[in-house]
């Protein structure tokens, strides 16, 4: 990520708007902006599969479901931030390889890291 890049980027929009970049409330804005970037945008470029195990379950043949993962991201239309909640649910296969409730939690909110269309 080109955090130069966003915060000059911020200093055009703050001039653009019509406000002053180095008006003290808005002076600190595009180092924060870029910080804030780095963060929800570090699942660009990254699998989430990656952090996903398989492993020999117990005779399970009924649905895993993890409810109500938090997750949050920007809508790739308006680059506007949007939080909202996943549900994960998946029947493990017929020899009986499951996926760990934590590894479906955590991998949901990275496959949300980026601009996607909500």
């Amino acid at each position: 990520m080109d955090r130069a890049k966003i915060e000059r980027a911020v200093r055009m929009i703050i001039e653009a708007i019509g406000d002053d970049p180095e008006r003290e409330g808005v002076q600190d804005t595009p180092a924060r902006v870029a910080e804030m970037y780095e963060e929800i945008f570090a699942g660009i470029g990254r699998d989430p599969e990656e952090l996903i195990t398989v492993v020999r379950g117990a005779e399970h043949d009924e649905m895993i479901m993890v409810k109500d993962i938090p997750l949050y991201s920007v809508c790739e239309h308006h680059l506007l931030p949007w939080v909202g909640r996943a549900h994960v649910a998946y029947i493990p296969s017929k020899d009986g390889r499951i996926t760990g409730l934590s590894k479906i939690a955590s991998s949901t909110p990275r496959a949300a890291l980026g601009v996607i269309t909500r």
